[in-house]
C-alpha cells in the first residue's frame, strides 16, 4: 500500500480539480495516478474493483476507497485538516456546507456536462445557445449566497468553495460571468483564483479542458 492516499484522477476534470484544491489547502500530499480515460483505463478489471461506476476521481486511503469528489473532500478535511474551518463539525454549519456541495453536484456541474459531453462523446459540432444560457441560470444561486460575505458559507472558506470554484472556472470559460450582473460571484472568483495553489491545482487543468474542447469542436466540424 502507498504511504500516501492515492488519487486516481485527470487534471482537466473539475471534480478531480476540487480534490486537488482541497488536498493543497489541507496540506496533505497525494499519490497522484493519472487516468487515461480515452484509453479505457477506467474500465479495466482492476479499476472496476475500486469503483464499479468507473468514474473519477477515486481516493484509496490505505484501503478506504471513496468514489465521489465531494465525499473525498469531506473525508480529507475530517481526517487530515488541522481545524474545522473547511468542514465544520458543528451540525448547522456542516449542513450549510453540505447544501452548497449539493448545489455544485446538483446544479453547477451537471450543466457543464450537458455542454461538454455531447461534443466529446457524440460528435456535436457546437454547444447550443440554450445550454450556455442554462449554465448562467445557475450563477444567481451563488451570487445570492455571496451577498455580504466573502465565501459561499460565510466568513471562512470551506470545501464548498473549493468544489464550486472547480466547476465555476470551467463554467466561466463556456459562459463568461458578467461582472455587472454577478458582482459578488465575480469578486469571489478573483478571491479564489488568488489562492497560492490555485494555478497548479485548478487553473492549469481548466485550460487543458478548454483546449481539448476547442480541439474536439474543430475536429467535429471538419
Amino acid at each position: 500500500m502507498s504511504p500516501k492516499p492515492i488519487l486516481y484522477y485527470a487534471a482537466r476534470s473539475p471534480p478531480c480539480r476540487a480534490v486537488l484544491l482541497a488536498a493543497a489547502e489541507i496540506g496533505i500530499e497525494l499519490d497522484l495516478r493519472p487516468m487515461n480515460l480515452a484509453g479505457g483505463e477506467h474500465k479495466t478489471p482492476e479499476f472496476l474493483k475500486l469503483n464499479p461506476q468507473h468514474t473519477i476521481p477515486v481516493l484509496d486511503d490505505n484501503g478506504v476507497v471513496i468514489t465521489d469528489s465531494h465525499v473525498i473532500c469531506a473525508y480529507l478535511a475530517d481526517k487530515y485538516s488541522k481545524n474545522d474551518n473547511l468542514f465544520p463539525k458543528e451540525l448547522v454549519a456542516r449542513n450549510n456546507v453540505m447544501t452548497r456541495l449539493y448545489y455544485d453536484c446538483g446544479h453547477l456541474f451537471p450543466r457543464l456536462r450537458m455542454a461538454v459531453e455531447p461534443v466529446f462523446y457524440f460528435g456535436k459540432k457546437g454547444i447550443p445557445l440554450e445550454t450556455i444560457e442554462y449554465i448562467t441560470k445557475a450563477y444567481d444561486g451563488l451570487e445570492f449566497c455571496l451577498t455580504g460575505q466573502p465565501f459561499v458559507c460565510g466568513q471562512h472558506m470551506t470545501i464548498a468553495d473549493l468544489c464550486c470554484i472547480a466547476s465555476m472556472s470551467t463554467a466561466h470559460d463556456l459562459a463568461p460571468i458578467d461582472k455587472k450582473t454577478f458582482p459578488n460571484l465575480f469578486a469571489w472568483m478573483e478571491r479564489m483564483s488568488a489562492l497560492p495553489y490555485y494555478e497548479k491545482c485548478n487553473g492549469e487543468g481548466a485550460r487543458l479542458l478548454k483546449e481539448a474542447l476547442d480541439q474536439r469542436l474543430e475536429a467535429n466540424n471538419k
